[in-house]
């Protein structure tokens, strides 16, 4: 393992709400006010030894973290607008809090950003901080800003997290996607049709031997073609789509039904959101790509052909609806129609309505992300990391040879507490059944 030392300097894509919550939430906790409630990394405690050798440690100490003192923010964004400005545009956190790190936040301006508008067709013509160019002039332009970057700031590692709009969706393409050397023969071609703008940051971060972090639904790293090249490069990844509200209400209550033998007939479930991220899925192609995310976790929890008397016939829909009054503020409605004994004709149902902070949900959930896989990278781990699928509402998986993505947040919670044991030193003791 090799130690924390120097800057860490964290690329987010996207300046927007996420990034500058998880920018302004670092830098107040610098300064003495703030709380890391969310973050696995800064409050949770790991239980390691049995018996009388029990103790309780934090992740800080179990592992060793990089400190959230040595991070050194950067970004790139098709706005033009300062940290400062850009949190101001969110309106995610209170003015005081952002006029307590005004100075901070206005040195962190975003470099421009790779961007092509048939993929987030709600943000096209606006901005302008927009690279122009071929695909792979926008990868080697990628390449140049974070060499640039590191330099310039003085890193020892760098990680790039996405956390900008979500894409919409595209089709795997074996003859694009399926190696290496048919991803970089598209990327010559310019074939901008299989290679999305959020491909050439993977691969841009990739070459530089950076780990890259995917915190939206976008077909990216998840093909075989980034999976050979981070075993190439010898850098992990991960992915994908932040796991904050409504997902992770259902890695809770799926797990419950199952474990009780609880039978599902139906889960309805719709959102009202009004920041930028609700404006870009308020067109069907990008909806379309939250939706395949949002839709796979009940199946797999549940696995239906294991039990098709409680599960085989689930009718499961998923609802974004854009609502600008809302802004960040997310309200999400579910409704659980379920039964057990004696069946259907004495059916129950479960509503939640959870009113959350979007991105006060995803900002601890990101920097614990660039915290793992910056240790995974001085742990000398490569490639998917899936002990990171506690983060992740589409965990990352290697379907090609039929594995199955895990959902379940309390078995992920065990997968990352072993993995953060293994990499302390000490033995895994909660294993799975």
């Amino acid at each position: 393992m090799q130690p924390a030392t120097g800057k860490l300097g964290v690329l987010c894509v996207g300046l927007g709400a996420v990034s500058t919550t998880l920018i302004s939430g670092v830098l107040a906790l610098r300064k003495g006010y703030g709380l890391p409630g969310g973050s696995v990394t800064q409050m949770a405690k790991v239980r390691v030894g049995r018996g009388k050798d029990r103790q309780y440690l934090p992740v800080s100490e179990l592992v060793p973290l990089a400190s959230t003192d040595d991070i050194v923010f950067g970004a790139w964004d098709i706005f033009p607008q300062n940290a400062y400005e850009a949190a101001r545009c969110a309106g995610v956190l209170q003015p005081d809090d952002l006029e307590q790190i005004h100075a901070e936040l206005e040195q962190i301006r975003p470099m421009a950003a790779a961007f092509d508008p048939d993929y987030v067709t709600r943000l096209a013509g606006q901005g302008g901080n927009v690279k122009q160019g071929t695909r792979r002039g926008l990868t080697e332009s990628l390449r140049a800003d974070i060499k640039r970057f590191r330099e310039e700031n003085g890193c020892s590692r760098i990680v790039v997290i996405w956390a900008a709009s979500t894409e919409k969706l595209i089709d795997y393409s074996p003859a694009a996607h399926e190696s290496l050397a048919a991803f970089e023969a598209s990327l010559d071609s310019d074939d901008r049709a299989t290679i999305s703008p959020s491909m050439c940051y993977a691969y841009a971060a990739l070459r530089e031997g950076v780990p890259f972090v995917m915190g939206a639904p976008n077909l990216c790293i998840d093909i075989p073609a980034m999976w050979e090249l981070a075993d190439t490069e010898r850098v992990p990844i991960a992915g994908k789509d932040f796991k904050t509200g409504q997902t992770l209400m259902k890695t809770v209550l799926a797990p419950m039904l199952r474990t009780r033998c609880l039978g599902l007939d139906g889960w309805f479930s719709t959102n009202i959101l009004g920041n930028r991220d609700g404006e870009v899925l308020d067109a069907p192609e990008n909806f379309r790509t939250k939706e395949v995310s949002k839709l796979g976790v009940i199946d797999t929890i549940l696995a239906p052909n294991e039990q098709p008397e409680l599960y085989g016939d689930i009718y499961h829909k998923v609802r974004i609806n854009y609502y600008p009054p809302r802004g960040d503020n997310k309200e999400s409605w579910d409704n659980l129609d379920i039964f057990g004994w004696m069946g259907r004709k004495y059916g129950m149902q479960i509503k939640v309505n959870f009113l959350c902070r979007d991105s006060i949900l995803a900002a601890p959930v990101a920097l614990d992300l660039v915290l793992c896989i910056d240790l995974a990278a001085r742990a000398g781990l490569y490639g998917n990391q899936p002990w990171l699928a506690f983060f992740l509402k589409s965990p990352m998986h290697n379907e090609w040879h039929g594995e199955q993505p895990l959902h379940d947040l309390f078995q992920q919670y065990t997968v990352l507490k072993n993995k953060l044991r293994e990499l302390g030193g000490y033995e895994p003791d909660e294993e799975l059944e």
